[in-house]
């Protein structure tokens, strides 16, 4: 049975079997919460929390970061839907991974691609165009 103590105070007396200040507040808790974290709960926070001070990692600002729009090597093929050339930077596509492959010759128009990617498509027979700094075109 669980609680038996409380039960035998309930109702019979003054203050239940706390005594007369046990009951009042946060004192015989040591503190609401995480109270005391640095003091007299160290151990606590030292077993259960270890990563709770400091920082960790790191977070760029949004305005810092260049998130593309990507599309996948394998991915191409259905998108062109049977023609052989597809315009990505109108799709609003920004730039092509290599993951996957490609067997349909296909000309390329985007900003940006990756190695593997410029290597699978001209592999196919394909090519790729449109970027206006060439990042990926080999030398």
């Amino acid at each position: 049975m669980m609680g038996t103590k409380a039960n035998k105070h309930r109702g019979r007396n003054r203050y239940h079997g706390r005594g007369k200040k046990a009951g009042r507040g946060a004192g015989k808790r040591g503190g609401r919460g995480n109270a005391g974290i640095n003091k007299h709960r160290v151990m606590t926070r030292i077993k259960y929390m270890p990563n709770h001070w400091g920082m960790h990692g790191f977070n760029r600002h949004p305005t810092l970061r260049t998130v593309y729009v990507t599309v996948n090597v394998s991915q191409l093929e259905e998108m062109a839907k049977g023609s052989d050339t597809i315009n990505l930077t109108e799709m609003g596509i920004d730039k092509i991974l290599g993951s996957g492959r490609i067997n349909t010759a296909l000309k390329v128009i985007v900003e940006e691609a990756s190695a593997r990617a410029v290597e699978k498509i001209e592999a196919a027979g394909g090519s790729i165009e449109g970027g206006d700094d060439d990042t990926w075109e080999e030398e």
